[in-house]
């Protein structure tokens, strides 16, 4: 005789259940916010990445018509220098932001006081390959001129 069949009250993957997000609201309309001006740099700055670009509706949970009218405002601050275009200003002014970007040829920038007296040394350039070198039996006029002849005194 054949086994009854289990009862189908399993998940095919336990513990995976879907994944519902709460539902976003627009920000415009819950405050019921007539027209969105481009001058309030705070409150656009909200709906910008942190490389400077606008962060689309489903992130930002933007209705339709005020996506429109805040794209508009966020363009129109950025003709006026409100806003940047990049975030290349902000990486070098130490802004906000979890990329850190220090670009291969420059220095990483330290401030004196958390600088140790290591760094603030000045290192000389490497030598060139050509360049010869004075032989170490004369002095150079360098070395002659900071010697000076002791003089002993006897007491």
């Amino acid at each position: 005789m054949r086994k009854p069949a289990k009862p189908t009250t399993r998940r095919r993957f336990p513990g995976k259940g879907r994944y519902i997000p709460k539902k976003k609201v627009c920000h415009f309309c819950v405050n019921k916010v007539q027209t969105i001006d481009y001058k309030d740099v705070a409150l656009l700055r909200r709906f910008i990445s942190d490389r400077g670009r606008m962060e689309p509706r489903r992130k930002t949970g933007v209705c339709p018509r005020h996506q429109r009218v805040l794209s508009v405002a966020l363009k129109r601050a950025r003709h006026v220098a409100l806003l940047p275009y990049t975030a290349e200003h902000i990486r070098q002014s130490g802004g906000p932001g979890p990329r850190e970007y220090i670009p291969k040829g420059l220095p990483k920038v330290v401030s004196v006081k958390e600088a140790s007296p290591e760094e603030l040394m000045v290192k000389e350039p490497p030598k060139e390959v050509g360049a010869e070198e004075p032989s170490p039996e004369e002095p150079s006029p360098e070395e002659l001129s900071l010697k000076e002849p002791s003089k002993e005194v006897s007491a």
